[in-house]
């Protein structure tokens, strides 16, 4: 018996779903840069004026999210005169879902017409220099679940969305990534922006001390549960790339350490820190 491809969507049906959204959306609305929520930021959708709200449960093909604080809205408007979409929450491979269906919604916005993706996301800092409440602009990834074989791409390739074999050393924008430095040096959060690697893993569990110390030496500033597979498709796109982590929490990585990771913690520092990450971004997104 022949293996199972990772994807069971044809070009058709991401065809169909964006068909599904530009009839929904004014023709002024139609996106040209998409913005990804990770946990408890959707508070940048918010800041979107002349809004369109439009549920998952009730797009073609989307998925929603089981989980807490990622509400499972898309929402189209205008953020500082530029006309963007912005996914309030994402679903996540931990929950049951296929990579593919964790990015279905990125090759739906390229058919859209969106030509920059950023992605934001609650870490773990690995980094030791890293504090709780820093912002993280991610200059490269390591792709845990690709080098394990569980790719977006994987099975056969759609060539109206992109090549067989598509670069990653540029995944991340460098471009954006100094709009966004000189953008957070403007408004006088440089004290707590940092720049490293991330790394995704499968989740849901935290990471063991043993874990921890390992991705560190591996080279990564900071872990977490999603962001890679969408970056690979928006690469897979040609679609510029730019991404947020918000460190939330500390990962543990001595043995004798009391602390304990946990979803509550990372939603509170989220909301200690969303303000900063929203003006930013949107400060951002009228440069671009």
């Amino acid at each position: 018996m022949s293996s199972p491809v990772e994807s069971s969507y044809t070009y058709e049906n991401y065809k169909e779903t964006a068909d599904w959204l530009l009839a929904k959306i004014k023709e002024k609305q139609k996106p040209k840069i998409a913005i990804i929520c990770g946990s408890g930021l959707g508070g940048l959708a918010d800041l979107l004026q002349n809004q369109t709200v439009l549920r998952y449960k009730d797009i073609p093909h989307f998925r929603e999210s089981t989980v807490h604080g990622h509400a499972g809205h898309l929402v189209f408007g205008e953020l500082n005169g530029k006309s963007c979409v912005c996914m309030k929450g994402r679903c996540h491979f931990y929950e049951g879902r296929s990579c593919s269906e964790v990015t279905y919604p990125v090759r739906v916005f390229s058919l859209l017409g969106v030509e920059t993706l950023i992605v934001t996301n609650a870490a773990g800092g690995l980094n030791p220099k890293f504090n709780v409440g820093d912002i993280m602009l991610i200059k490269d990834h390591i792709n845990f679940l690709g080098l394990a074989g569980q790719s977006p791409l994987r099975g056969p390739n759609e060539e109206r969305f992109g090549v067989r074999f598509p670069c990653m050393s540029d995944a991340y924008d460098q471009d954006l990534l100094r709009l966004a430095q000189q953008t957070a040096e403007k408004q006088n959060c440089s004290s707590f922006l940092q720049q490293g690697v991330y790394c995704m893993v499968g989740g849901p569990t935290y990471e063991t001390v043993a874990e921890a110390m390992l991705l560190h030496t591996l080279g990564a500033d900071a872990v977490g549960m999603s962001t890679v597979p969408e970056v690979v498709v928006a690469r897979h796109c040609r679609l510029r790339v730019l991404g947020l982590s918000l460190i939330t929490n500390k990962v543990v990585s001595e043995y004798d350490c009391a602390d304990r990771a946990n979803h509550e913690e990372v939603l509170a520092t989220t909301e200690m820190r969303a303000g900063e990450l929203q003006r930013l971004v949107s400060n951002l997104v009228s440069q671009i």
